[in-house]
């Protein structure tokens, strides 16, 4: 019973801290380091854009003459909609009376739910930020797409094979929120997560006309906050709701027999059950220097062909950082009244329970992650004068995320009970099973010179999940996805160029009930990870992206 009370909130919060960084594996990967890559599906290795380069393909960068600026600027719209609804013969423990589904009025008695909705919608509201100052997030004004600035700066001295380089972009940059009741706010009422390299000095030497290789250190800031409402309907929340409801009558008329039998939870003023919340948290973790490199390569036998590849290393972290839980009554008075009874109180001292849960709980965390290292090779082809054709394929190591581990700062009493259940669990760590994928993807972008000036661009990218069909969830609403791009470059005088694009994303995703461990699994079993247990879910996601970058030489 402590366990449910207890860990489940603590480290439910803290498991949940780590997800947003998924969005990175499926939505944020290369949507926000240059617009018009995004408008040739990323499909770019052998045609790196400029001072992009440094991220694409730090080999691109001996293409730059002199001292070259790049300065961007993004418009992204996240549009989320999550649905929720009950499968024939929905229930939990017997219970079918989930306020998400069910139109009844809630606090009646009933049990079995008489008036089910067709669908429960969540809907995204607005973007959210992480403010690294503040250390919280902060909602976007309703309405308006989240802003991104991008710059750079290139420099090849002159008669020099070697182009030095720097830049500010944002290879993740991802957030939303929800209204107050929504009901995806289980898994997720704000979620933001930012990965910005803020210093990344390149080199790329010509080694012969055709040949040419860079490198390039990105220095990087990453942060991941979480604010999530929390509930657990599990077999085991519907037993105690039982005894409470059913049990607890007939018992409470033997008075100190029936308060020995059932360990005093009969004094608990209020009960807990499935269906109701058991609090809320607030989570934020950083680091504010996430070292990494990219080494890459570009050769060009002729003006009609291309090939490069990048490989782009890996970055373990250590992000640290805050938790802060608010618990609802029904769990207090259920620990309160364990400690009551004569029974209750042993149990509790033979199990090494608390004797108290707070109205809140604060401290600190930490998270192993690792930023997972990708690979990515590519060619262009002109197949006419006027008309170009990009093919890339790429990897990114998502197996690497077999687990992710957090570590306290001191030993949790919570993790003293949870350590009994669970090999994954010690009294001041815990580590999540994930089992990612590491899948192969592919882009492919076609430039048409419409004129000297003026160059037309389409790109199309489909996007392979790296999450297992038993692990999707609703706090990362995707799965496969698919990635067009169009856009258009301009020569306004032989040194400056101006590129604009329109980036769509969109997936689609259906988790039938009881089929994902962390989102709709029902079981004993499934405790901390399942706040829909037993629910047939689906997701509609879609981001648009508006760029335009400037690119001028002095």
């Amino acid at each position: 019973m402590k366990l449910n009370l207890r860990l489940q909130p603590l480290a439910y919060a803290i498991i949940l801290s780590s997800m947003p960084v998924l969005t990175h594996a499926q939505l944020g990967q290369n949507l926000s380091v240059d617009i018009r890559a995004l408008s040739m599906g990323n499909a770019v290795t052998a045609d790196p854009p400029g001072i992009s380069a440094i991220h694409f393909n730090p080999a691109g960068l001996t293409k730059i003459d002199g001292l070259q600026t790049d300065v961007q600027g993004l418009l992204v719209d996240f549009n989320i909609r999550r649905e929720f609804e009950a499968p024939a013969g929905y229930n939990v423990f017997g219970y079918s009376d989930d306020p998400i589904i069910c139109n009844d009025v809630a606090n009646v008695g009933q049990k079995i739910c008489s008036d089910f909705k067709d669908y429960a919608v969540s809907k995204v509201d607005h973007p959210s930020l992480y403010v690294p100052v503040l250390k919280k997030i902060v909602n976007w004004p309703q309405g308006l797409p989240l802003a991104a600035p991008l710059a750079g700066a290139a420099y090849k001295p002159p008669g020099s094979k070697i182009t030095y380089a720097s830049a500010l972009y944002a290879p993740l940059v991802a957030g939303f929120g929800s209204a107050d009741g929504d009901p995806g706010n289980f898994m997720g009422q704000q979620v933001a997560i930012e990965r910005i390299t803020y210093l990344s000095p390149s080199a790329a030497y010509k080694v012969s006309d055709n040949l040419s290789l860079g490198a390039s250190i990105g220095m990087s800031y990453q942060a991941i906050g979480l604010k999530t409402d929390l509930r657990f309907p599990n077999e085991l929340i519907g037993v105690l709701r039982l005894i409470d409801e059913d049990v607890c009558g007939p018992f409470q008329e033997n008075g100190n027999i029936g308060n020995l039998l059932l360990f005093g939870l009969c004094n608990a003023e209020e009960g807990v059950g499935p269906f109701k919340s058991f609090g809320s948290m607030e989570v934020a973790l950083e680091q504010t220097l996430s070292p990494s490199y990219n080494l890459g390569l570009l050769w060009e036998p002729s003006d009609d062909f291309g090939f490069g590849m990048v490989y782009q290393s890996n970055s373990k972290m250590k992000l640290k950082g805050d938790y802060a839980i608010e618990n609802d009554r029904g769990g207090q008075e259920l620990i309160r009244a364990l400690g009551s009874s004569v029974t209750g109180a042993i149990l509790q001292a033979i199990l090494g329970f608390p004797s108290y849960v707070p109205p809140s709980e604060t401290g600190k965390v930490s998270m192993d992650l690792e930023y997972p290292a990708h690979f990515q090779a590519g060619v262009k082809y002109k197949v006419l004068p006027d008309l170009q054709f990009n093919f890339d394929i790429g990897w990114t190591d998502y197996a690497a995320w077999d687990y992710f581990r957090f570590n306290f700062d001191r030993q949790v009493s919570a993790l003293k009970i949870a350590k009994l259940l669970s090999n994954d669990v010690t009294a001041s760590s815990l580590n999540l099973p994930l089992k990612f994928r590491s899948p192969w993807s592919w882009g492919v972008g076609m430039e048409y010179s419409a004129t000297d000036r003026l160059k037309l661009r389409l790109g199309y990218e489909p996007r392979k999940s790296a999450i297992p069909d038993d692990r999707r969830n609703t706090l990362v609403p995707i799965n496969n996805a698919q990635m067009f791009g169009a856009g258009m470059g301009y020569r306004f005088d032989p040194d400056t160029d101006i590129d604009l694009t329109v980036m769509h994303l969109r997936s689609r995703d259906n988790i039938p009930a009881n089929t994902s461990g962390l989102a709709n699994q029902t079981g004993v079993n499934n405790l901390l990870l399942n706040p829909y247990a037993g629910l047939n879910v689906k997701t509609n996601t879609k981001v648009t992206i508006l760029g335009i970058a400037y690119r001028t030489k002095w």
